[in-house]
């Protein structure tokens, strides 16, 4: 077995300007957007967090402070609830503040994800490290990060999030070329490429938004030109680690079959919100009749 530090740390890229959600994102980060109760983003640190990676990095931007108020105390309204007596509310408000050790830096310019990520290299230094697409939430009973990371554990170098979507969506992603590896859910990759057309995909393996990476990769971001899109892409930097081993160990897949919720695209928003409220003991019991009623009007 190949013996690999233990991970701590999380890097969320959060600098994006989230102009699918317009005119909503125009002063709100898309990642405040609410997911029933709860911003986005707050279910992707909790996340993190229940993977076992409490020292949370967020790359923000213009724009973003909520995202750091959000997660830091708000004395006087914890004062106004406690002077209330309204301890059930005083308890989420102050979940948020004791989720994480918060760190955060500005992107700067918008150059990309792989820049994104290069910008947390003062921070993580040396260590593998864990980075959550704020755009993608999955759903806590299926624990695909603790799942990655047990990978990474067993085999070094680093993993990535695969998800199987039909062959006419893969262009919207990056996309593995795998061989199997033994295990049912976890493949090795021998071949990256971004956004490719439907005829020139290696397989229907979508890379999500979920990753852990040795630090190999900052020295590779540092020295990749930008690609499609005219950004430096993570992806672009795998495929040389995947292209040499010796860089920074084996690059293998996770395949996902659970839930996730992608909330960057407004359809897959809305759902999310449904399903989830659907679940909830205190919402889901009055929603469900609503929706039920709603549904059979509507038909």
């Amino acid at each position: 077995m190949t013996q690999t530090p233990s991970i701590t740390k999380a890097v969320i890229p959060a600098a994006g300007l989230g102009t699918r959600f317009l005119p909503a994102t125009k002063a709100t980060p898309k990642e405040m957007l609410p997911v029933v109760d709860k911003p986005a983003i707050q279910y992707v640190v909790e996340e993190a967090v229940a993977a076992g990676l409490s020292d949370v990095l967020m790359i923000t931007g213009r724009n973003k402070r909520p995202l750091e108020d959000h997660f830091d105390r708000n004395y006087e309204l914890e004062e106004a609830l406690t002077r209330k007596g309204d301890e059930e509310r005083l308890a989420k408000v102050q979940e948020s503040s004791d989720l994480a050790t918060m760190h955060y830096v500005r992107q700067g310019d918008p150059r990309g994800l792989g820049h994104a990520v290069l910008c947390a290299a003062p921070h993580v230094g040396d260590q593998p490290f864990a980075v959550l697409l704020g755009d993608d939430l999955i759903d806590p009973r299926d624990p695909l990060l603790a799942r990655m990371v047990e990978v990474r554990e067993r085999f070094g170098g680093s993993v990535i999030a695969l998800m199987e979507v039909e062959p006419s969506q893969i262009h919207l992603y990056g996309c593995a070329a795998v061989g199997p590896t033994g295990e049912s859910d976890v493949v090795k990759v021998t071949g990256l490429v971004e956004k490719p057309e439907p005829a020139e995909a290696p397989s229907n393996y979508a890379i999500i938004g979920r990753y852990v990476l040795d630090p190999a990769v900052f020295a590779i971001l540092r020295e990749t030109a930008p690609g499609r899109g005219g950004e430096i892409q993570l992806t672009d930097a795998l495929q040389k680690l995947v292209q040499d081993e010796q860089v920074g160990g084996p690059v293998h897949g996770v395949v996902f079959k659970g839930r996730r919720y992608d909330t960057g695209d407004r359809g897959d928003y809305l759902r999310a919100i449904v399903r989830l409220a659907c679940e909830r003991e205190d919402l889901g019991p009055d929603f469900r009749t609503w929706l039920r009623s709603y549904v059979s009007e509507e038909m």
